[in-house]
């Protein structure tokens, strides 16, 4: 049962090069939490930050209620998975997962305790005595995270474990860490990724790094439905949101807004008489585009086609090749048709300055 909370946070190197600031951040038992963002954001550092391994530039860190900014990484009660496996070669499974009980003086029915525990929950029992080189990478992984569990840690931190293994072996460890994660229902965890589809079925909240801060926390629907600006509407979903400039011409429950050449959409995002003639960026997700004989939100003719079986990517021509539109089913044969498309009024977003008008 263990709570964190980030007040205020910083991290400098140096004296002068900023990577972080005023993150501030609370974290329930039993959550797990997902840091994701582009490459250099600082998710990393955040998560080493946490762990101890980094020093804090500025600000307070508290692990149930107490202040830990001091508090060496061996004594705040963190296990940590690395992106590397770090097995020790010559030891076997169970020796790996018995090192670190070892070192604490731990009875010898305690630690075949903790890993005969730990072993079953990561279906390990078969392999405790092999040596790593001959498990697969995702059995290694499977380790790494049972030399976590036997310590029964206050907060588990992840930083990519999975970003070494293959498509396949990835989809499979990233299952079973959902069900470790059930089984370790008040187990408190935070988790490091640039893959998204991580994110969002993993994580209870997601928290997006961008610009040495905290763009948005929330749930992976709260994200993926309302995003709060267009950083994170278009790092959340895959492909990327489409974003299309235009000016308010009607305002209230409803706002439309005219995109130019006789082209115009309407919102559920509400605004009042003082936006009308504001200048804005409509965002419509790919996936929510269909094909109309009525108004359309874009007119274009189709450039590319990458056809997946279930679904069919368009890529247009018009309004570059950033505009895409995702079809169910098979359309290989349309490309050079020219298509209008639109999107339903509660699924088209309203940016001004970057920001979503939504949550003003």
């Amino acid at each position: 049962m263990s709570t964190l909370k980030l007040t205020n946070v910083d991290k400098t190197y140096g004296g002068t090069v900023n990577v972080l600031r005023d993150i501030n951040l609370d974290i329930e038992t039993g959550e797990l939490i997902v840091f994701v963002g582009p490459s250099g954001c600082g998710k990393s550092t955040l998560l080493r930050m946490i762990a101890g391994l980094e020093k804090i530039t500025g600000g307070e860190l508290q692990i149930d209620g107490a202040v830990v900014n001091d508090v060496p990484p061996a004594q705040r009660g963190i296990a940590m998975v690395f992106q590397s496996y770090a097995l020790y070669p010559h030891m076997t499974v169970r020796e790996n997962m018995q090192f670190a009980l070892k070192l604490a003086k731990k009875t010898p029915a305690e630690i075949d305790a903790a890993v005969a525990s730990a072993a079953e929950k990561l279906q390990l029992t078969d392999y405790l005595d092999r040596l790593p080189k001959a498990l697969s990478g995702g059995q290694r992984q499977r380790v790494a995270i049972g030399r976590s569990i036997v310590r029964d840690p206050k907060v588990y931190l992840f930083d990519e474990p999975l970003s070494n293994l293959d498509a396949a072996l990835r989809v499979a460890t990233r299952i079973e860490i959902a069900q470790l994660k059930e089984a370790m229902p008040d187990s408190t965890m935070i988790y490091v990724t640039h893959d998204q589809v991580e994110a969002m079925t993993l994580a209870s909240r997601i928290v997006v790094l961008a610009n040495k801060g905290i763009a948005q926390v929330g749930t992976p629907l709260e994200l993926y439905e309302s995003p709060k600006n267009e950083f994170v509407a278009q790092f959340i979903g895959s492909p990327a949101m489409n974003l299309l400039p235009g000016t308010i011409v009607e305002t209230g429950a409803l706002t439309k807004v005219d995109l130019g050449h006789g082209l115009e959409v309407t919102s559920t995002v509400p605004t009042t008489d003082a936006d009308m003639g504001m200048t804005v960026n409509v965002g419509i997700r790919p996936e929510d585009l269909v094909e109309t004989d009525g108004t359309a939100a874009f007119e274009g003719k189709v450039k590319i086609i990458e056809a997946l079986g279930e679904v069919t990517l368009m890529y247009f021509d018009g309004a570059g090749a950033d505009f895409i539109c995702k079809l169910n089913g098979i359309h290989a044969g349309r490309r050079g048709e020219t298509l209008r498309l639109t999107a339903s009024p509660d699924k088209v977003h309203v940016f001004a300055n970057g920001e979503s008008l939504l949550y003003r």
